[in-house]
This record gives C-alpha cells, sequence and structure tokens, in this order.
C-alpha cells in the first residue's frame, strides 16, 4: 500500500530525488494525456498529485494564457515543481490533498492527473469534492495503470525476490494498481457525480533505464522506486546481490541500444461534470 502518508514522507522524498528518472519512464503515456487533456480550450487547470510538475509544465507551454496550479501533498516534490517552474508566469504549485484541496474563485475547466489518483484513502469522496469543485463545464483527466497481468514487468520485478519478502496485499488499496479495474474506476466516478465516463486502454514504454550504460541506470532505478524497492532494501547482503544478479539478467532481455524499456499497460479516464 502506498497512502498518503508514505507519499508526505520517504516515498515522496524518493520521487522528488529521482524525478528525471520518473518523468522519464512516462514520456510516451504523458504524451498521449497530454493529447486527451488539450483536446479542448483550456483555461484553468488542476493537477492532482502533481508530483515534480512534469504535467502541469508541459501543459503551462502549450496553452499559455491558461492558469495551470498543480497540488501535491508531498513537500519534496512540491518544491521541486516550484523550482522547475519558476521561469513560467501560469503555473503555480501548492502543497496540499487534491481530495479536499480548494481555492476561492478557482473553478478548474480540466482536472488532470498522471498516475496520481489511485491513492486516495476514499476515492469516491476525493472525486466527488473535484466534481464539486469543478467549473460547470469541467472535464477529468488521468492515466492509472491497467492490472498487473497487462503490466507483466511489475510481476516479473516481484518475482525476482526471494520467496516471502513481498507479501499480496489488498488490491484495491491505495496504491499503483488500486484503479486497474476499469468497472470500478467507472463505479466510483459515476457515485461521485461525474458524466460520459470513458475509459480507453493504452500501451507505452515504460523506460526505466538510458545512457552509456542502460542496465546499471534501470537496476539504480528499481533499487529506489518500483514494486521491488522497499522488499529488497530489506534483504541481508547476500540476498541483495542474488536478487540484483537476477534483476539485471531480466533487464538485459529487454535492452535495445542505449536504453531499457519494458511494455506497460495503463488506462486514460476521462468524464465531465455534466
Amino acid at each position: 500500500m502506498t497512502d498518503k502518508a508514505a507519499w508526505e514522507g520517504r516515498v515522496g522524498m524518493t520521487w522528488a530525488t529521482h524525478w528525471s528518472r520518473t518523468d522519464r519512464s512516462f514520456t510516451g503515456l504523458t504524451d498521449l494525456l497530454l493529447a486527451r487533456a488539450s483536446a479542448r480550450p483550456i483555461e484553468r487547470v488542476l493537477d492532482i498529485g502533481c508530483g515534480a510538475g512534469e504535467l502541469s509544465l508541459a501543459l503551462a507551454r502549450a496553452h499559455p494564457a491558461a492558469e495551470i496550479v498543480g497540488v501535491d501533498v508531498s513537500e519534496d516534490l512540491v518544491a521541486v515543481a516550484r523550482e522547475r517552474g519558476a521561469k513560467l508566469p501560469n503555473v503555480g504549485f501548492e502543497l496540499g490533498d487534491a481530495a479536499i484541496w480548494q481555492r476561492e474563485g478557482f473553478s478548474p475547466d480540466l482536472l488532470v492527473s498522471r498516475h496520481g489518483v489511485m491513492f486516495f484513502d476514499d476515492p469516491v469522496a476525493a472525486f466527488s469534492h473535484l466534481h464539486g469543485i469543478a467549473a460547470v463545464d469541467g472535464r477529468l483527466v488521468f492515466s492509472c495503470f491497467r492490472a498487473v497481468s497487462e503490466n507483466l514487468w511489475a510481476q516479473d520485478v516481484v518475482g525476482l525476490l526471494p520467496p516471502g519478502s513481498d507479501e499480496p496485499g489488498d488490491p484495491f488499496a491505495p496504491g499503483p494498481f488500486a484503479f486497474s479495474d476499469a468497472t470500478r474506476v467507472e463505479a466510483i466516478l459515476t457515485k461521485a457525480g461525474w458524466l460520459d465516463v470513458t475509459i480507453e486502454s493504452v500501451d507505452f514504454a515504460f523506460v526505466v533505464g538510458a545512457g552509456e550504460d542502460p542496465i546499471e541506470d534501470a537496476l539504480a532505478y528499481f533499487a529506489v522506486i518500483g514494486p521491488a524497492a522497499r522488499a529488497a532494501s530489506q534483504l541481508g547482503d547476500a540476498e541483495k546481490e542474488r536478487f540484483q544478479a537476477r534483476l539485471r539478467r531480466y533487464l538485459k532481455r529487454h535492452a535495445s541500444g542505449s536504453i531499457v524499456a519494458l511494455k506497460a499497460g495503463a488506462w486514460i479516464v476521462a468524464a465531465t461534470k455534466g
């Protein structure tokens, strides 16, 4: 489980340190998401769980007349986003929980998120609040992972750990795959008042390593981010070395030139306020 407390602490700090790696890993998906988000004119945007600001910054550059606000619970990630966006006058970042955040006079006509909505403790309440603060013609557009069976890289990497190192938990608990069930996602949004829900299946290249030594770069990525990072950090030296050797062999099979890319599957979800 990766809940709000984790993002406020250790997880947020890790992602803030390695923001360039995480942005790189989602590049293909980001482009698809931006295209869907920009399908209509934009005036005011709320970026939910904005992280280090990649989506907000791209929207701010593409729509210079629009006002973009990114919100995240991680102080470390917000600090990085503010630094990155310092020269863009139409974007700002705020520390806060999008499930309850609001600003007087700010009613976004686009609410967008790249993999930032799967961590709400109470998804129906969170999306009800977001529905309430959206403009009359507001749109919701976000991405999230499909099932682990359609993201075999996650299953494969966890499978390289010693038996018993990582115990399965509640599949619907806040975490990367909490929104993998499209039927559940549609039900959550419908209960929250959103209309015209569409859920599009997209595939993208999940780039985990690049550069002169993409294998070592990918190993460094999975050491701090990903489904096995926490469990691997708790292994003894010998077990950790064996895990890394298995992971290195796995990554070599997915290397091509200067990158290591794994096949990933996501949903791009869209809905309207009414």
